[in-house]
């Protein structure tokens, strides 16, 4: 039978993935959307605009990520499964928020600016590396929240 804090390492996994992944599937379903109508009118450009959409789904791949680094931390997928206290459980749910949140609200937000990048793509096919640049200036911040995410789960001694 799990303890409260392995459900709690598992639960913070599972946000981890859940919720970053779920705003890559929707900054990457914006830039989808706008993909294909810039296509429809300018079909040359369809290659230029695939970086733009493949962008806002890393922060989901952070948020996996951390969730395997828990499970690897807490012996989940070696089959030899750790004592974890509800304290230890708490501080990885509080490890989790940065990826988690900061990767849903980056992830949407960079939809949003690849969306805006291939309309001017569209237009101006020349200006692709401004779009990505763009696009890519929100990335940071997922970045910056993986990065805190990643040192408060490894701080967690199991």
């Amino acid at each position: 039978m799990l303890s409260i804090g392995q459900i709690l390492a598992f639960t913070a996994a599972a946000l981890a993935t859940f919720i970053a992944g779920a705003g890559s599937a929707k900054g990457v379903g914006i830039a989808g959307q706008t993909s294909a109508g810039v296509s429809t009118e300018n079909p040359e450009v369809n290659s230029k605009l695939m970086v733009l959409q493949i962008l806002p789904g890393t922060q989901g791949i952070y948020g996996f990520l951390i969730g395997v680094i828990i499970l690897v931390n807490t012996g989940a997928l070696g089959g030899d499964l750790k004592a974890v206290d509800l304290f230890q459980g708490l501080m990885l749910v509080a490890a989790v928020i940065p990826v988690a949140m900061v990767g849903f609200l980056s992830a949407s937000h960079q939809g949003k600016v690849a969306a805006a990048g291939m309309l001017m793509v569209g237009q101006h096919p020349d200006m692709s590396g401004k779009a990505i640049t763009m696009t890519v200036m929100v990335e940071t911040y997922a970045v910056l929240a993986l990065l805190a995410s990643f040192l408060m789960v490894n701080a967690v001694k199991l």
